[in-house]
């Protein structure tokens, strides 16, 4: 069916840009959303230094994440968990992470419990070239000054009990 010179037009005819440009304005509110400080987004903070950090390969800047005192249910210290870094950036050319925060249970602004999903994939030497995973991850953070350093975790595959 060919268009006639009146469905042209009105197809030419200026739009009125005001609903559109309200609906951006709330989709930009919304992703804002919520306050700009606080321990809850100090702690989605974290987690995003911690994703830009594990995909740089940056081991250092995930240790000073973590607190000296650090231990967990598996008997790992703070050394462990380096060394599980090590390992997994030795093994990987290069890493991604999608990151989901699933909860964050703040405690009396100093500590917190944090509920993470994340699927990882690497680049590898491997048979298939690529090695992906997806975890489930309870932490517990604490608040040491104006930083939340990670005291303790339990994870496992996607799936399964955490441990």
């Amino acid at each position: 069916m060919m268009a006639d010179a009146s469905d042209i037009r009105a197809l030419a005819r200026p739009r009125d840009w005001r609903p559109l440009f309200i609906a951006f304005v709330c989709a930009g509110l919304f992703a804002c959303g919520g306050p700009t400080s606080g321990p809850e987004e100090q702690i989605y903070a974290w987690v995003d230094r911690g994703q830009e950090a594990a995909e740089s390969k940056a081991r250092g800047d995930l240790v000073d994440m973590i607190s000296p005192t650090y231990a967990d249910a598996r008997g790992n210290s703070r050394d462990d968990i380096e060394n599980l870094f090590r390992f997994y950036f030795l093994r990987s050319k290069e890493v991604a992470l999608l990151v989901s925060v699933d909860d964050i249970e703040v405690i009396d602004d100093t500590a917190a419990e944090v509920m993470l999903t994340v699927g990882m994939g690497a680049t590898t030497d491997s048979t298939l070239g690529f090695n992906a995973d997806a975890y489930h991850f309870a932490l517990e953070l604490e608040r040491d000054g104006d930083e939340w350093l990670l005291v303790s975790g339990r994870w496992n595959d996607f799936g399964d009990a955490l441990r």
